[in-house]
C-alpha cells in the first residue's frame, strides 16, 4: 500500500520572519525561498501580502521567480486582504494560494471581534468564495482553533470545505493544547468531515512552543489524520516559535515503525544548509544543543559515548548526520 504524503507547508517567511529582531529584506527573502525550493518543501508561505507594499513585492517575486513548491500568501476574511494576496500569488499560476483565516475561539469572539457564531461562519464562507475567484488552491484557517467549541470547530471546518476550502488549518495558535488532547482533536474533525477522509480536502495543524509542545502536538496530529504540517526552520516565529520543520521531517523518516503509513518529500540532505542560512538571513543563532541542526547534535563528549560510536554509530546516533547534510559542502 502506498504511504500517505505528508504536505511540508513551510511559514518561515511569514511566521517565522514575525519573530522579534527576524527581519529579512525581499534579496534576502527570496534566496531564502530558492533555497527552500532545494530543501523541496511543498508549499511556501511566502507572506502577509496586505501588510506593507514591501511584503506585497516580496510575496509577488517569490511567486515569479521560484518554481516547484505552491506559493502561499496569508489574508485575513477581509476583501482588500484576499485582493492584495490573490494579486500577489497570481504570477505562480495554478501552484498559487490562498491562506485566509479567522479567529473561532469563544475567547476571541468575544473579546477580539465581538461577533456571534452565526456571523464567524458567514464571514469565513464569504472569505472562501472571494478566494476562490482568484485561485483553485485555497486554504482555511480558524485561528485559536484548539480553544474552540469542538462542536463549532466542526461546523466551520465543514462550511468552508463545502464552499471550495481544499486544506482546512487547525492552529494552535498560542501553544495551549496537550498532545493526546490535540490528537483527539484531530482525530474528532477527520471523523466528523467526511471530505477529510475521502480525499476531497486535507486537514492541517500549525503549532506553537509557548509550552516546548509544539512538534509533539504536530507528531500527534499525524498520527490522527493530520496530513498537512505548517512548520517553519530552525521552529523561528512568534513568541517562542513554531514546531520545527527539521524535527518534524527526520522523526517521520527516522520513525518508519511508528509513523508507519505516511512519509514526505523533503531532501534532507539540504537541511543543514537550510538552517544555516535562514539563522544567517534572520539573525537568529541556532541554540547549540537544537536537534537536528545544532552544533552538538551529533557531538559526543563522554568516552563512553565515543567508544559506543566507535564500535558501531547506532549505538548513540538515531541519525547519519549525513542525511541531514552534516559534513556536506
Amino acid at each position: 500500500m502506498k504511504n500517505d504524503r505528508i504536505i511540508i507547508f513551510d511559514t518561515t517567511l511569514r511566521d517565522g520572519e514575525q519573530c522579534p529582531g527576524a527581519s529579512m529584506n525581499s534579496r534576502e527573502k527570496l534566496e531564502v525561498a530558492r533555497q527552500l525550493a532545494r530543501l523541496k518543501v511543498d508549499v511556501i508561505e511566502a507572506g502577509f501580502p496586505v501588510s506593507s507594499e514591501g511584503d506585497f513585492n516580496s510575496v509577488q517575486t517569490i511567486a515569479r521567480e521560484v518554481k516547484g513548491p505552491t506559493i502561499a500568501g496569508l489574508a485575513r476574511c477581509v476583501p482588500k486582504d484576499i485582493d492584495a494576496a490573490g494579486a500577489a500569488v497570481k504570477p505562480a499560476g495554478k501552484r498559487a494560494r490562498i491562506h485566509v483565516f479567522l479567529a473561532t475561539s469563544k475567547l476571541h469572539r468575544e473579546f477580539k471581534l465581538g461577533k456571534a457564531q452565526h456571523e464567524i461562519l458567514r464571514l469565513a464562507v464569504d472569505a472562501v468564495k472571494r478566494a476562490r475567484s482568484y485561485v483553485e488552491d485555497v486554504e482555511f484557517s480558524p485561528e485559536d482553533a484548539s480553544r474552540t467549541e469542538p462542536e463549532f470547530l466542526a461546523q466551520v471546518c465543514k462550511a468552508v470545505v463545502a464552499e471550495g476550502a481544499s486544506t482546512v488549518n487547525i492552529p494552535d495558535t498560542v501553544g495551549w493544547a496537550m498532545p493526546d488532547q490535540f490528537g483527539a482533536l484531530i482525530k474528532r474533525l477527520h471523523d466528523e468531515v467526511p471530505e477529510f477522509r475521502n480525499g476531497k480536502a486535507v486537514i492541517s495543524v500549525h503549532c506553537h512552543d509557548d509550552l516546548g509542545l509544539a512538534v509533539a502536538n504536530s507528531l500527534a496530529a499525524i498520527r490522527a489524520g493530520a496530513r498537512q504540517v505548517e512548520c517553519t526552520v530552525n521552529g523561528i516565529g512568534e513568541r517562542a516559535g513554531n514546531a520545527s520543520l527539521e524535527e518534524i521531517v527526520m522523526a517521520v523518516k527516522t520513525r518508519p515503525d511508528f509513523f508507519a503509513k505516511v512519509d514526505c518529500g523533503v531532501n534532507t540532505r539540504e537541511i543543514v544548509k537550510t538552517s544555516r542560512l535562514v539563522s544567517r538571513m534572520s539573525g537568529l543563532v541556532v541554540q547549540r544543543s537544537k536537534a537536528v541542526v545544532g552544533e552538538n547534535a551529533f557531538a559526543h563528549s563522554s568516552g563512553i559515548h565515543q567508544d559506543g560510536i566507535l564500535k558501531k554509530r547506532e549505538t548513540y546516533e538515531i541519525m547519519d548526520p549525513r542525511e541531514v547534510g552534516w559534513g556536506v559542502t
